[in-house]
């Protein structure tokens, strides 16, 4: 399974006026990742912190785009958004992640929003 995690996309398609980056894998998975999802959840050390339990709540990115999505090497993404935000690095693993916990994260954000935390 860890060598799936990690396997590269085979896709990665950017639908700017829909504000969603479209990430296929082999395997046939394919994600619709809302910009607004992946700002919030950017593995930056600005919204990660360092050790912190659960990453900073960042909030107001409703209406945030991606402008550029850059590849890194072999292993990742960087996302420029439009609020100026580009300083996190998508592995592959974690855009995989990241679209099958989906469901789980945003209910998690939308409860950490609706309590201010």
């Amino acid at each position: 399974m860890g060598a799936l995690l990690s396997a590269p996309p085979t896709e990665i398609r950017l639908k700017r006026a829909e504000r969603v980056l479209v990430v296929s894998f082999g395997d046939g998975a394919t994600f619709e990742l809302p910009c607004e999802y992946l700002r919030v959840f950017s593995p930056s050390a600005e919204v990660r912190g360092h050790g912190l339990a659960e990453p900073l709540l960042v909030t107001g990115k409703q209406e945030v785009g991606i402008s550029a999505v850059e590849q890194v090497g072999n292993y990742a993404v960087k996302l420029v958004f439009t609020d100026g935000h580009d300083t996190g690095l998508y592995s592959w693993r974690f855009l995989r992640e990241l679209g099958e916990q989906r469901a789980v994260n945003w209910t998690r954000y939308l409860e950490r929003c609706a309590a201010g935390k």
